[in-house]
């Protein structure tokens, strides 16, 4: 779900980063700063998850990301020279110039609120802001298609009747309106002439 933010361009899972010359690290999910090579890699991730469950080795955790808290479900997250900030349930996680949008807590444990996450992530990625961008995209199209056969039914209509003009055929074309057009189809089939 990470992956899918339109801001991301790379992610890893167990990653192996070393932050400095003594120590190795692989955190469950690293975002940014994941070529696609094999080895270590030096430095450490702009963003990384570490998934903590009850049955995980606490010392190990501890080195991996600092104290570590066994309860409800929620996310630590830790910045450098910030104090840890522990969020919950119905809270947001932000990683500002990492990720574009901020990620709902649920969406790390719940599979369908990380399936609108990505949804969401996706349709930005192809430029649009959401789902209702889409559909008035494809509405317009629909409604340009319309008006394109409308013009043509009403030229082989017009020009059937020995009435299609040069005047006729730039109104046609500058003629936005469906309805309009609709109008002056009919009317051209039944009187064979463009009505006013």
């Amino acid at each position: 779900m990470l992956d899918t933010d339109p801001d991301v361009d790379s992610t890893g899972f167990d990653a192996g980063f070393s932050p400095d010359s003594k120590n190795m690290r692989a955190p469950d999910i690293a975002v940014g700063n994941v070529p696609d090579r094999p080895g270590w890699l030096p430095g450490t991730p702009p963003l990384a998850v570490e998934y903590a469950g009850s049955g995980q080795d606490e010392a190990e955790l501890t080195a991996k990301i600092g104290e570590l808290l066994l309860g409800i479900r929620r996310v630590e997250v830790h910045v450098a020279g910030e104090a840890v900030r522990t969020l919950g349930v119905g809270e947001v996680l932000m990683a500002p110039g990492i990720l574009r949008n901020p990620v709902p807590v649920e969406a790390l444990f719940d599979r369908n609120v990380a399936h609108e996450v990505a949804f969401r992530n996706l349709l930005q990625r192809h430029g649009y802001a959401g789902l209702d961008d889409v559909r008035a995209e494809g509405a317009e199209e629909g409604r340009h298609e319309a008006r394109e056969v409308l013009r043509e039914l009403l030229r082989n209509t017009l020009r059937g009747r020995g009435a299609l003009t040069a005047e006729h055929d730039t109104r046609i074309a500058g003629c936005p309106d469906l309805a309009w057009l609709a109008a002056w189809v009919a009317t051209a089939a039944t009187t064979g002439v463009l009505s006013d």
